[in-house]
């Protein structure tokens, strides 16, 4: 079960402060900084998902596809930035973002375990 909160943990964060590097003003330290913590969180949340397989007997499920893609997406966003391919970069952040939001999204669903712990 810790898995499970470091996954919530890390992903509640990711998400808010996702929002913030979002809205900041591109290129300065403060959204550089506060989007490498951003990529940080979400690769832990991403990783961490890989251990959390209880709720399906121990086997990996189809939503751990999209841990994968979620690590790949951070790589080539940080590639992108770093290459100057600025384009790319905002395309596969925002990707990786909203993805994340949609997956806390269907986390809530009637029947998933998240929601029968707060619902």
């Amino acid at each position: 079960m810790g898995a499970i909160y470091l996954h919530l943990m890390t992903a509640a964060v990711a998400v808010l402060l996702g929002g913030f590097v979002l809205w900041a003003r591109k290129g300065t330290t403060l959204h550089k900084t506060n989007g490498r913590i951003w990529v940080f969180l979400m690769a832990v949340t991403a990783m961490v998902s890989f251990e959390i397989r209880v709720l399906e007997d121990g086997q990996y499920s189809w939503i751990h596809l999209l841990s994968a893609w979620t690590l790949f997406s951070l790589l080539a966003g940080l590639w992108a930035a770093r290459t100057g391919r600025i384009r790319t970069h905002k395309g596969f952040m925002i990707g990786t973002y909203v993805g994340a939001i949609v997956a806390g999204v269907f986390t809530l669903m009637p029947g998933r375990y998240l929601a029968s712990v707060l619902f």
